[in-house]
């Protein structure tokens, strides 16, 4: 990475503060293996996050949750809106942390930072509890250390050997660059006197922990721009040791760790900031391997604008109320099946394929309502413009306003079909010239015939959030 940002883009921590500091660190309490009291099998996952965009257009500060049934495809609750919204310290929350406790229910930290102020020094982090991420109570801001420096991204293990839980979090201590420091504690309202948990010698941040993997604990962390891991039989500070292959996608950061429920798949997420704000994946079937594999795009989609994830393991029943309370997206976003980066979006009224993440970033969302002309099929109603409709003019898709005519509705009214490349993915036919679908040429949407392989793939879509 340059030392200087390219216009419009949004420098990571640890660009902005080179030698001396740099980003935050996360350690994925989901992980942690132990005695938890009895209740129904996790089946599905919950993400939390937080909201940023390429020109900061969503940048929100409060905890977002999604939830996934199988940890790779994710819909945002309450509209991506932010659930709870921290009101001491800075005001605002970045690198959530959601863990189940010993007793079953959630705890939730977070940084104590609104925005990009990274000369914003806070000895305390945002704490609350929940029973069920429905409700959030006992808002507090709990203090770490002494030193005149930052808490950033502090997650929770369970230290069954101590009987209390581990907080780490980044901060740069005497030795002038960013180490993980630990407190422990058992209510997560005192804790005790900090110590250093891992210090490799050089600025060091983001880190994720599993915890007790066929008796070996691994801590991954960002180094640079890249995402590395260390091990240790045991939790206790300054046992762990780096021994993985590095992996980024351009500069990375913010690594969480997540086993698949339905197999024995690790996945690691990642977290880039320039462009600030995807998020890429990378799996293993053996964590003491050290290497990982990058996940093909078809295969995840990340909450949109999200940034710095957090992912925990929840019920079916949890899964179920979590959507009862927040409420499902009332909009979709396309993604293209041959360029999994890209998503369908409107730009200067031209339906087209784009590279995610962009600003308007509402300009990729879509109400999916019943076809104008035939309420069997859809019509694609922009979000940003609610009087405008995805319709073909010329064989080209475009956003128009809808003028009430016949022929207009008939435009802008397609046939959700099983996707011609993908069965599991979506293809759209036109309602007035049922032989052409929907696919993108040089980028850019059309209806056309459909017949070589090429073809099938731009014409297949998932819809997803």
């Amino acid at each position: 990475m340059s030392a200087t940002p390219s216009p419009g883009s949004h420098p990571s921590r640890r660009l902005f503060l080179g030698m001396a500091a740099a980003v935050p660190l996360a350690v994925t309490g989901t992980l942690t293996l132990g005695a938890l009291p009895a209740h129904a099998a996790d089946s599905a996952y919950v993400m939390g996050y937080f909201t940023e965009s390429t020109t900061m257009l969503e940048a929100n500060y409060g905890l977002h949750l999604a939830v996934s049934t199988d940890g790779l495809r994710w819909m945002p609750l309450n509209q991506n809106n932010p659930v709870v919204t921290p009101t001491a310290g800075a005001g605002g929350l970045r690198d959530p942390f959601i863990m189940r406790k010993q007793d079953g229910t959630f705890v939730v930290l977070a940084t104590d930072l609104k925005g990009t102020d990274w000369n914003y020094n806070s000895q305390y982090i945002h704490v609350w509890d929940s029973a069920d991420l429905r409700a959030f109570t006992g808002y507090r801001r709990l203090k770490l250390h002494d030193m005149v420096t930052h808490s950033w991204a502090p997650e929770a293990f369970w230290d069954a050997g101590r009987g209390q839980y581990g907080i780490i979090y980044s901060s740069v201590n005497s030795s002038g660059h960013n180490v993980i420091m630990v407190n422990y504690t058992t209510d997560f309202r005192t804790v005790t006197s900090p110590q250093v948990f891992f210090d490799p010698g050089y600025d060091i941040i983001d880190g994720d922990l599993a915890v007790g993997v066929n008796g070996v604990n691994y801590l991954y962390y960002k180094k640079d721009q890249t995402l590395v891991g260390a091990r240790s039989t045991t939790l206790a500070p300054g046992s762990f040791t780096p021994f993985s292959t590095p992996v980024s996608h351009g500069g990375t950061e913010a690594p969480a760790l997540v086993k698949s429920l339905a197999s024995g798949t690790w996945y690691l997420w990642g977290d880039t900031y320039s462009p600030n704000g995807v998020f890429y994946a990378w799996q293993s079937n053996d964590l003491a391997s050290g290497t990982w594999t990058a996940l093909d795009q078809r295969l995840y989609t990340q909450p949109l604008n999200s940034k710095h994830c957090t992912i925990e393991t929840i019920t079916t029943g949890e899964y179920d109320n979590l959507v009862a309370k927040w409420g499902s997206p009332a909009w979709n976003r396309l993604k293209s099946y041959n360029y999994p980066g890209r998503y369908v979006r409107h730009a200067d009224n031209v339906g087209r394929i784009d590279p995610y993440p962009f600003d308007p970033y509402p300009d990729s969302q879509w109400k999916l309502v019943p076809g104008l002309a035939d309420s069997t099929g859809v019509s694609f109603q922009s979000v940003n413009y609610p009087t405008r409709y995805l319709r073909h003019y010329s064989y080209n898709l475009r956003l128009d306003e809808n003028d009430g005519t016949s022929a207009f509705a008939a435009d802008a009214t397609f046939h959700k079909t099983a996707g011609l490349a993908d069965s599991s993915w979506s293809s759209f036919r036109s309602h007035n010239f049922p032989t052409r679908y929907i696919r993108h040429t040089d980028y850019v949407l059309r209806i056309d015939p459909i017949s070589t392989t090429t073809e099938k793939a731009d014409a297949t879509f998932y819809v997803g959030y």
